[in-house]
């Protein structure tokens, strides 16, 4: 190529009598013109065979990875680094060591294969958020925020590269000046590095997962966890409204997850049956004999406490245990606790504490009234009645 240029500058000498510097400016462009051009043209080549070989490759189709990159084009960035290193050889070649031109071009051509580079790293981050979302471990340990968080490092260290490399000083150089600004750059980033370092103690202490109940204690979220990010936690109420939380004020704030409800073998109905103590008695042998009768499930029962005074209170929590353990939507394997507590100006509470099958939240409200709706009605059979304020 230096042939070609120097044969071109001594012809248009020669021919036009035009100064030879002038010459000498016009063949240079014309040398970076057909350089640039030539890039260009690479890039147009490269990006059409690599997109020929994409769709016409049905083993690269086949891979479970190729949707991910295809979709955040990394391929096509990795391909536009060719392009960069034709222009820097070619500068290399057309022009000699005196000449400013290929030190300055090449600063350039230096900054667009590190802006692709960059692309390329990003690319490739975002291509291996989706792969690792799309598995079952993603759940309990999310790293989008942790992934934007490397993003963010990687624009930032790159653009700072990039620039020094343009004005020819070192990165170092850059990076110490910065320091005078880094409070400034600390209030600037504030929530972003806050949101990091909670994202990182959010998924290493599993405290927070996608698809986790969480509820605030001021009210503000009570809904499933949707999305976890380097800024927000996105919550999902059960109203169908939207909750943005920054991950610092769950580090900050004490908030109830429901995870362990949601994993165990039930979900815990704890109410009170509020009795008229008017109504407490000891039973007669007529009465205890109509529940032998009535209520077959409490014979064990009578029958060991026939040797002494019996209440109808007993009886119906005895009745009340008998029933939850034999109930299809109660799980015996849980604690099921039946309580007597102090007596109140609003009569005797008994407290019922057991666990339903279904944690679904619809269904298990449903079930559970049911079960108290049918204690509360069998216990006149047991001679109680409901204490109502008059």
């Amino acid at each position: 190529m230096k042939d070609i240029v120097t044969w071109l500058n001594e012809f248009m000498v020669a021919r036009t009598g035009m100064p030879a510097h002038w010459a000498n400016m016009l063949d240079e462009t014309l040398t970076i013109a057909i350089i640039i051009g030539a890039g260009v043209g690479t890039n147009a080549i490269c990006q059409s065979l690599f997109k020929w070989i994409s769709r016409h490759n049905k083993r690269l189709k086949r891979s479970k990875w190729h949707p991910f990159i295809a979709r955040h084009r990394l391929g096509h960035h990795v391909v536009m680094m060719i392009p960069g290193l034709v222009v820097y050889g070619l500068l290399s070649i057309a022009f000699d060591g005196e000449s400013a031109i290929p030190h300055v071009m090449g600063r350039f051509v230096t900054a667009y294969m590190l802006a692709v580079a960059i692309m390329t790293g990003n690319s490739l981050l975002l291509a291996f958020q989706d792969i690792y979302s799309s598995s079952e471990k993603s759940r309990s340990h999310p790293l989008k925020g942790l992934v934007q968080g490397l993003q963010v490092a990687l624009f930032f260290v790159g653009g700072i590269v990039i620039i020094a490399v343009l004005i020819n000083r070192s990165p170092a150089v850059l990076l110490t000046g910065l320091g005078a600004s880094a409070a400034v750059l600390m209030l600037i980033f504030k929530d972003s590095i806050l949101g990091f370092v909670a994202g990182v103690q959010l998924s290493q202490n599993n405290m927070v997962r996608i698809g986790d109940w969480i509820q605030m204690p001021d009210g503000s979220a009570n809904g499933t966890v949707e999305e976890i990010t380097l800024n927000t936690v996105k919550v999902r109420n059960w109203d169908n409204t939207i909750t943005m939380i920054p991950p610092y004020t769950l580090i900050s704030t004490p908030f109830r997850n429901w995870r362990g409800m949601q994993e165990s073998g039930g979900r815990r109905a704890d109410k009170c049956i509020c009795i008229d103590i008017n109504s407490l008695e000891t039973c007669s042998e007529d009465m205890i004999a109509g529940l032998r009768k009535d209520f077959p499930m409490l014979g064990s029962f009578l029958k060991s406490a026939s040797d002494r005074p019996l209440t109808n209170i007993e009886a119906y929590r005895a009745y009340i245990a008998a029933y939850l353990q034999r109930h299809p939507d109660v799980n015996p394997d849980l604690d099921i606790i039946i309580t007597q507590k102090e007596a109140t100006a609003y009569g005797l509470p008994v407290e019922v504490y057991f666990f339903v099958r279904d944690k679904a939240w619809a269904s298990f409200e449903r079930k559970q009234s049911d079960i108290f709706a049918h204690l509360m009605t069998v216990a006149p059979e047991f001679g109680l009645h409901l204490y109502q304020r008059p």
